[in-house]
Parts: structure tokens; sequence; C-alpha cells
């Protein structure tokens, strides 16, 4: 029985924490949050110890996981704390996306968890759900032969403009590490942006892709979209067939090139996922069962290095928008 703590415990943070209550293999032992009011209203209801400090928790409570759902500036600036007590006490730690809206925080978060050998996991549960892993083993499978495209879309109703980069910096980690999910690390972007009316940051974006392996790619992100509509799309085409997963879960389509038949999952039923909080149900399924079976931090999938990855993709783009939409590197990746 793993024991596990949650650290930021408000909406996101009450999903962990019902999570971990409710699983048969994990034993939530304690909540931390900055307003003691909320950790104290956590504690009550889950009937366990609750902190406003992360390393009093740490020194007073025998804990194996730390789950970090806490937000901050873009969703991401008070991630870097607690993520580096656990990693330094030795704790497996699984962070809400984006790792840190600073992105040097991100690589020393990536470092830090390097040198002390411990399993460091992001939530990036798009990643997840059965049809992108679906698409994932037909990849691997040699069924779309070569990659040659992989066009995604994610747009959601988002009215919240704190900073000119919210809108990236909160919501792609998820689009992007879909595209690198399926097509491989990013080797360089090129990016435009623009403003909704009435807004400061900028909240709409294109971004074009070039692939380590050749292949390209287009992101569509917009916070100015209705929620009422499906808010993503993917297609990944290559020289032998083409899949499309439609609104992250609901619909998955493999169109084989030499074949009239078609493979379809195309509701709920067939793939298990009711809604969208049943993302976090397989994501954090998949870390404790990492976690129990004592895989190695280099193999844990979601890493803490992919949601590195996907934002050092997000800093290209933001550079590449500041030049006018020159090419930009991607810078390379935090060395094991």
């Amino acid at each position: 029985m793993l024991k596990v703590a949650v650290v930021g415990v408000n909406n996101i943070g009450s999903i962990h924490c019902n999570f971990y209550y409710d699983h048969p293999d994990t034993k939530l032992v304690a909540v931390c949050d900055l307003i003691n009011e909320r950790a104290q209203q956590a504690g009550q209801a889950f009937q366990i110890s609750f902190y406003t400090d992360v390393s009093e928790m740490i020194k007073k409570e025998e804990i194996d996981v730390i789950s970090v759902a806490t937000a901050g500036i873009e969703n991401g600036s008070h991630h870097y704390e607690p993520t580096m007590a656990a990693i330094q006490a030795g704790i497996d730690v699984l962070v809400e996306k984006p790792l840190s809206n600073d992105i040097q925080q991100a690589r020393e978060m990536v470092k830090e968890a390097q040198e002390y050998n411990v399993r460091f996991a992001c939530n990036l549960n798009h990643s997840f759900v059965p049809a992108a892993i679906k698409s994932k083993q037909l990849i691997r499978d040699g069924k779309l032969g070569s990659l040659l495209f992989i066009n995604m879309k994610l747009t959601i109703e988002n009215p919240k403009d704190h900073t000119s980069w919210f809108h990236l910096k909160a919501l792609h980690p998820h689009s992007i590490d879909v595209m690198r999910h399926l097509a491989g690390d990013v080797k360089r972007v090129q990016s435009f942006m623009t403003k909704a009316p009435n807004r400061k940051g900028w909240s709409t974006v294109s971004i074009n892709m070039e692939f380590a392996s050749g292949a390209v790619g287009h992101l569509t992100g917009s916070y100015d979209m209705s929620r009422r509509h499906p808010i993503e799309y993917c297609e990944v085409g290559g020289d032998k067939g083409r899949i499309i997963i439609d609104n992250v879960y609901e619909h998955f389509s493999y169109y084989p090139h030499e074949k009239d038949e078609i493979t379809g999952l195309r509701n709920s039923i067939m793939t298990g996922v009711k809604n969208f909080h049943d993302t976090f149900t397989y994501r954090l399924n998949r870390f404790i069962q990492q976690v129990r079976n004592k895989v190695q931090p280099r193999d844990i999938e979601a890493s803490g290095t992919d949601g590195l990855a996907a934002q050092e993709v997000i800093e290209a783009a933001i550079v590449s928008h500041q030049n006018n939409g020159e090419f930009v590197e991607v810078h390379p990746l935090v060395s094991s």
C-alpha cells in the first residue's frame, strides 16, 4: 500500500485526493495547501493530517508518493518548491502541468530528479486515453509506415487573461505532449499569435513544427472557443495509413491506405472513458502501477522530462513570435 500526500487541494487537487482515497493500492495520508482553511477542510473531509508547509509535512509523515496540484502564475509558479522538497527527500512525485511557468525552474526540477534518482512524472493525461494508446501501438507496429505529418487542435473557452503567455503555458503542454507521444521529438518551430477582442494576452496561436524524424506538424490553439463543442482534434498521417482522434477520447479512426475498411472506436462505452475526469484516472492509475512495479525513473511514462520537452517547444514558440515568426531550434533536453 503506497502512502500518498497531495499538495494543493483546490479543484484539480481534489480530483487527486479522491483518486488516491478510493484507489485500492494507495492510502491518502496527508494534504497540504498554502491556504490554511482549504487544507483544513480537505484534511477533515478525508480524516487525515493537513499542513500548510510541505517541509513540515515531509518531516512528520511517512510518504511514498506526493502529487503536486498547486497552481500559481500561469498555473505553474507554485510547483517548484514542493516538487524540489519531495525530490530531495527521495519521494516519488507527480506534478500537474506545466512543471513550472519558469523554464529554468523546470530544467532544474528534471535535473534534480535525475540526480536523486526518484520517479518524476507529469500529469499529461491526454496521452493515456485508449485512443492515444491504440494510436501509438499502430505507429509502433508500422501500420502508418513512415510518419509524414501530425496536425493538432486544442481549443477551449477560458476568459482568464493573467499574462501574455498564460494560454500557451497553461494549456499547451497537453497538446504538444500528444504530438510528441505520437511523432517524437520536435526539432524546430515557427509561430504566429493573435488576440481576440479585448484580450491582453496571446489567446490564439498557430505553431508550425519540424520533428527530428523529418515529419512536419502544426498546432492550432485557442482560449477563445466555446466549451460546447469538441475541444481537441489530432490527425497523424504516414505513407501507409492515417489516424484521427477526435475530442480527446470520444472518437478514434484508423484509415489504412490500401484497404476500404476503417477501424473505429466511436463512443465512451467502447473506449471505457465516460467523461474528461476519467482521463485523470487512466493517467494516475498508470503512475501508481509503475511506482508499485518499481519501474526505473528513466522509464516512467509522461515523465518530468516529457513535461519539460513540451515546455521547451512552448518557449521556442514564444521566441519565434517575438522575432516575427522566425524558425527557432528547440532547446535540447536535460541529459540523464
